[in-house]
């Protein structure tokens, strides 16, 4: 799954390639600092929902998506040998929601968000910038998000 990078300045650099072999981006990068090691994700958005292709409903709303995103954070870092309780900082990116006037649906997002962090049975929360932004990539996409955690080598 990891494979190393070259070029100047790259030792002990991994790269997590993801399932698609002509991706331009890696799914997560491994940078090793001392005693710690530093893991970027990349921007993850929602999969599909249950809605059939090019319906309007096919993403689902924002905790649909919110929870489908971090799912899927969760398959990465547990690709790495991580869980939640070890990412420090996170990206969330919002689009507005058409069926909220192009508002962001900011409650249901944390609401889907505190599941994960901050609860319980996982009480470490990361820091977090949260952005509004003009769109996301994917037709329907309302929520992508990005991590960055630490563990101790």
């Amino acid at each position: 799954m990891f494979c190393c990078s070259s070029g100047a300045g790259a030792a002990g650099i991994t790269r997590l390639m993801g399932d698609n072999p002509k991706s331009p981006i890696a799914q997560a990068v491994a940078v090793p600092m001392g005693a710690y090691t530093l893991y970027f994700m990349s921007g993850t958005p929602a999969g599909p929902a249950s809605a059939p292709k090019g319906s309007p409903k096919r993403m689902g709303n924002t905790p649909t998506q919110t929870r489908s995103s971090l799912e899927r954070l969760g398959k990465t870092l547990t690709k790495l040998g991580l869980g939640y309780g070890d990412v420090v900082q996170a990206h969330v990116f919002m689009a507005g929601d058409p069926a909220k006037g192009g508002d962001i649906d900011f409650a249901g997002m944390n609401q889907e968000w505190s599941k994960k962090f901050g609860a319980p049975d996982q009480p470490n929360k990361p820091a977090r910038s949260t952005v509004k932004v003009a769109g996301l990539a994917g037709p329907g996409a309302l929520v992508e998000i990005e991590f960055v955690a630490v563990k101790k080598n």
